[in-house]
């Protein structure tokens, strides 16, 4: 957690109240508890002070939501969780250089501890000692959240709150297209949730040749195909794979953008991968998978290439401007804006399937 420090008056907005709501882990067991009367977050010399304006739903906070396995393992009970948000910077540290009182900020929740050779190599999103917003310190679904000036992101005012709010996973369906090099190429995304659609938006704009898609559920198949793949397949069709194909002229997809966790997806994926190919893995399966090495990767000549978070800070810059030029199409996929009170219909809309990306209005 940040250190308190003493602030000089010129850092601080209007007077911040002591105390906050949010929404925390209380327990070992399925579900959040909304908690008033929570401390502000102190901050030291380096953090700024945000009030958090709305924040995003994603599948780590399903996952905690539910208290799976993975969470169980991961997650200690007693954290705010949440971390993709939106809001103005209220208080400054110090030593603050860059930002100021006033800024409307998003901001990455990977927090690197800038000695490990990744964080010296520029590659702070695979940091060997990361704190993450949410889950290793309190995060945003919170009145206040407290976050160094480092990983604090300018959002244009000409991009929504709602969709300000949802920088993270648009950087990681962003990071998982870019790092396939998708323009020019034939694309298969496996898994039209939240983060794969988003990435057909994305690639369709990047300059990708056909983009097939495949998923269980019919609504998201559709969905994609009018955010610009040019054919659906349904997962359980067993002929699906040689369908795919069949329409690269028998020698297979470019790239495959692997979005699901799921084994038998990556699997089928790499089947119509071809030689040479390049598979990008951005879902978590939630145990371990089988893949046939020798034909699948090895014979190939696949690259494959595992997608963690986003890039700091290239990624950022690369949605920054996709969404300032409006190269992602979201209407489709933010389907509801929520009041902060009401998190427990927001995570049972997700669970449905009715709802696909949630935001909760935390503050005005």
């Amino acid at each position: 957690m940040a250190t308190a420090t003493a602030l000089p008056p010129s850092s601080t907005s209007q007077a911040i109240p002591e105390k906050m709501r949010c929404l925390k882990k209380l327990a070992a067991a399925p579900g959040l508890e909304l908690v008033e009367g929570v401390p502000v977050p102190k901050i030291g010399p380096t953090d700024c002070l945000i009030k958090v304006t709305h924040a995003g739903i994603c599948g780590t906070d399903r996952h905690i939501y539910e208290w799976d396995a993975w969470a169980a393992s991961r997650v200690p009970v007693g954290v705010t969780t949440g971390h993709e948000f939106v809001g103005r910077i209220v208080a400054v540290g110090a030593a603050c250089k860059h930002r100021k009182v006033g800024d409307r900020v998003s901001g990455e929740g990977h927090i690197g501890c800038g000695r490990c050779p990744a964080c010296r190599q520029g590659e702070g999103h695979i940091c060997e000692h990361v704190d993450i917003i949410g889950i290793d310190r309190d995060g945003c679904f919170a009145e206040y959240l407290s976050i160094p000036e480092w990983n604090v992101w300018g959002v244009p005012d000409v991009i929504p709150d709602k969709v300000a709010a949802i920088f993270d996973p648009l950087g990681n369906a962003m990071h998982t297209v870019m790092a396939a090099g998708v323009s020019g190429q034939n694309v298969l995304v496996t898994g039209v949730g939240i983060i794969g659609l988003m990435a057909v938006s994305i690639a369709r704009h990047a300059g990708a040749g056909k983009i097939f898609v495949t998923d269980m559920d019919p609504k998201r198949l559709a969905i994609a195909e009018r955010l610009g793949a040019d054919q659906s397949f349904s997962a359980q069709d067993p002929k699906w794979v040689a369908r795919v194909r069949e329409a690269t002229n028998g020698h297979g997809v470019d790239v495959l953008l692997e979005m699901s966790g799921n084994g038998r997806a990556l699997s089928d994926g790499l089947d119509c991968l071809r030689n040479g190919g390049t598979a990008a893995l951005l879902g978590l399966a939630a145990k371990p998978v089988t893949i046939d090495l020798p034909n699948q990767v090895i014979f190939k000549g696949a690259k494959l290439l595992g997608i963690n978070g986003r890039r700091m800070f290239e990624t950022w810059y690369q949605v920054e401007k996709f969404l300032v030029a409006g190269r992602i199409e979201l209407d489709e996929i933010l389907t509801h804006v929520l009041p902060m009170e009401e998190f427990h219909q927001g995570f049972k809309l997700m669970q449905s399937g009715e709802g696909i990306k949630i935001v909760l209005e935390i503050a005005r």
